[in-house]
């Protein structure tokens, strides 16, 4: 289909320069009244050019923005058009700016404002798209928006708080790994130097820890390669369908961190799925969001069987209990919801609550993290020490 470039005056006297998308100059020039504006000049271009930038994905936070004032302008009775380009002028993140340009060329190409986001995967979500287009239908695009924006906010305000507790244990350990490789690279050699140069007997604790040290010096680049070689094969067989399952499978069944992985599915799965529900997004749609935005392929098949139950007529409570995957706590309230009529209240709630566990959670696995990172590096040090003092007690025997 041709593009075609055009200047146009809108009603204030505004000048408006665009492209837009259409089989022939005259679908342009109806698009173009439809929308008040009075074309001066039009011809026949090439494709818009793509930013590299839009490629990349937005951070959260500049959704949260996007959203927030999106929804201050809309309720303000300010048009959608003018929204776009008062919000692209402020946007500072290059990717989440690309994208809000290319939205405006097509809602001034006549699309509605959903349709110009899905070709957008990579800044929009199924969800925020999916919300919106109930907003668009339903005339509440403020509300919703302003709905989006709390959903956002919060999802971020968790993702922080994770990121905040693990932040400390991950510095001791990296500092730890690095004063180690310090330990075996220099400090050791030199201490195995001048035992030789004495001609001591060493105890087998420190001919290992020698032995180790020579290991590391020679072979580093054996253990990097080991640790690399993992990572990938790992990630590699996590992309095949049986990789997938049984990696998805384990992120919920491991000790301690499984419970954390599995009440954060849980907090989003409620949450999402209550938003969309009380957005006016249909439940079978709803279920269909939620399953591809958990990122999780066993709780997501779960949500397939779901929606096949509930296809045949049975309560949405039946099938997430037969699963086993969900807490009885989570499915008894949505059986709650179900038979009340309050359905996304309920699920609201029960994000609510989980988030808290999730809260809970985190702060429970770094109180294991740190004294076991204390014991770790005591253990290493303290086996380092008396494999070098032991045969310094022996130089000092000798002497005397």
């Amino acid at each position: 289909m041709p593009y075609f470039s055009y200047v146009a005056i809108d009603s204030t006297g505004r000048t408006i320069k665009s492209v837009m998308e259409a089989d022939s100059e005259h679908l342009v020039l109806a698009k173009l009244r439809d929308q008040a504006l009075h074309c001066t000049e039009i011809k026949n271009t090439k494709r818009v050019p793509r930013s590299p930038a839009r490629k990349r994905k937005a951070k959260l936070k500049s959704l949260v923005v996007f959203s927030r004032q999106f929804a201050t302008m809309i309720d303000a009775g300010i048009p959608i058009l003018r929204c776009l380009e008062i919000v692209s002028g402020q946007m500072k993140e290059p990717s989440m700016k690309a994208a809000i340009e290319e939205i405006t060329v097509d809602v001034k190409g006549g699309l509605n404002l959903n349709d110009a986001m899905q070709k957008h995967p990579h800044i929009f979500s199924k969800l925020f798209i999916n919300m919106v287009k109930a907003a668009e239908a339903a005339g509440i695009l403020d509300k919703i928006l302003d709905r989006l924006a709390n959903f956002l906010e919060y999802e971020s305000e968790i993702r922080g708080k994770i990121k905040g507790a693990l932040t400390y244990p991950i510095l001791v350990l990296v500092f730890s790994q690095v004063m180690l490789f310090v330990m075996f690279s220099f400090v050791l050699p030199r201490f195995k130097d001048i035992f030789a140069g004495m001609n001591i007997d060493m105890p087998p604790m420190t001919q290992a820890l020698f032995s180790f040290g020579d290991f590391m010096n020679h072979f580093w680049w054996a253990v990097i390669l080991v640790v690399f070689g993992t990572f990938f094969g790992i990630k590699f067989w996590g992309k095949t369908p049986k990789g997938r399952w049984q990696l998805d499978w384990l992120k919920m069944k491991a000790p301690v961190v499984g419970e954390l992985s599995l009440k954060l599915s849980v907090s989003r799965f409620c949450r999402t799925f209550g938003t969309l529900i009380n957005s006016g997004v249909p439940m079978m749609r709803s279920l269909e969001i939620v399953g591809e935005t958990l990122n999780n392929v066993v709780l997501t098949h779960a949500i397939d069987q779901t929606r096949a139950s509930i296809r045949e007529g049975n309560r949405l409570s039946l099938p997430l209990t037969q699963s086993g995957l969900f807490p009885n706590m989570v499915t008894t309230m949505i059986d709650i919801g179900e038979e009340s009529g309050r359905l996304s209240e309920m699920l609201v709630k029960i994000g609510d609550f989980y988030d808290k566990e999730v809260e809970s959670a985190v702060k429970g696995l770094t109180s294991l993290i740190e004294p076991a990172l204390i014991m770790f590096m005591g253990v290493i040090v303290g086996f380092i020490v008396i494999s070098i003092m032991s045969p310094m007690f022996k130089i000092v025997s000798a002497i005397k």
